[in-house]
């Protein structure tokens, strides 16, 4: 007999804003949880979309004012296009997002949580803009390396497979179960939580407007764009100065076979004093495999900024 996957639904919000940036793109804040706790921003990877983090951020809302959000071209927000689907653009956005937050939702500090492409974006906010997010915790943060440290050519080699690997991706799928499935199969993955895979698939396709099917809901082109453009050396030698506490929760460095954000993460850990805690057997995916260990890291360094969940 088969054990039942769980199916794990996205709970309603209980109020939704689009913002429009600066260009036109639109970005779709949804909030939930408790309006009395601590206000927690969160979001996602490249080619990803912050839905399918649902196995974490699902057990911050009995707690926190939750407010979630995809990047451009991502998740829930129109597609946009690839005009000012950058670095320097994302960035921008972050900022504005921050901004429209306090517009929808009323001003309060937010704590930023991002993973990956959304923690590269805040840091580099952080450092052009001035910090904004506070306190910022940011999960196995592909950061690339400050000019000379050993990782920079493990770095640069990191970003050219996976924006090979972006472009390889099927374009479309005939249902999101063929996509789950694809991702089940798969050795990387199979640390997820139990429905973690349909929830992905659901959660990154968007059904074909043009015919049969589901498309990738961030086009593959502009996933291997970003992968391909995060080179500047700039943010990791600069990031200990950012006036606001930081906290980097990274994959294990351990694991065999394991990627380079999780060796970037400890390394920028220690070259820059910046508080660091690992979590055991995770990959890049840490939110999905161990939820309950990457909440109580996140929390421990929330209470030691005198922050805590709303009782």
């Amino acid at each position: 007999m088969h054990d039942v996957v769980p199916r794990l639904t996205v709970p309603a919000p209980s109020a939704v804003a689009d913002l429009a940036m600066a260009d036109g793109a639109v970005i779709r804040l949804r909030r939930h949880g408790n309006p009395a706790g601590p206000r927690i921003a969160l979001s996602h990877g490249n080619g990803l979309a912050i839905d399918a983090y649902l196995p974490f951020w699902s057990l911050l809302l009995p707690g926190y004012d939750v407010v979630l959000f995809d990047q451009r071209n991502h998740g829930q927000n129109p597609l946009h296009g690839a005009e000012g689907h950058d670095w320097d653009r994302i960035t921008r956005d972050n900022v504005e997002i921050f901004d429209g937050i306090a517009r929808a939702f009323g001003a309060k500090p937010v704590i930023g949580a991002f993973h990956s492409l959304s923690a590269v974006a805040a840091a580099m906010a952080a450092l052009r803009f001035g910090p904004r997010w506070s306190p910022l915790v940011m999960f196995d943060p592909p950061i690339y390396p400050r000019v000379g440290h050993p990782l920079e050519a493990t770095e640069s080699e990191h970003m050219r497979d996976m924006a090979a690997l972006a472009r390889r991706r099927p374009e479309r799928y005939p249902d999101t179960a063929s996509f789950a499935a694809q991702l089940s199969s798969r050795a990387g993955f199979r640390r997820w939580v139990p429905g973690a895979h349909d929830l992905f698939a659901r959660a990154t396709l968007r059904p074909d407007p043009g015919g049969d099917g589901f498309v990738l809901r961030c086009p593959r082109e502009l996933e291997a764009r970003i992968f391909e453009f995060n080179v500047d050396p700039t943010v990791w030698p600069h990031l200990a100065g950012v006036a606001v506490p930081m906290f980097l929760i990274g994959a294990d460095t351990g694991l065999d076979g394991q990627l380079a954000p999780a060796f970037l993460t400890e390394g920028l850990a220690r070259d820059q004093g910046i508080p660091y805690a690992m979590i055991p057997d995770t990959t890049h995916f840490l939110q999905i495999e161990r939820p309950h260990e990457v909440l109580r890291e996140m929390e421990a360094f929330l209470a030691r900024q005198g922050v805590h969940a709303a009782a």
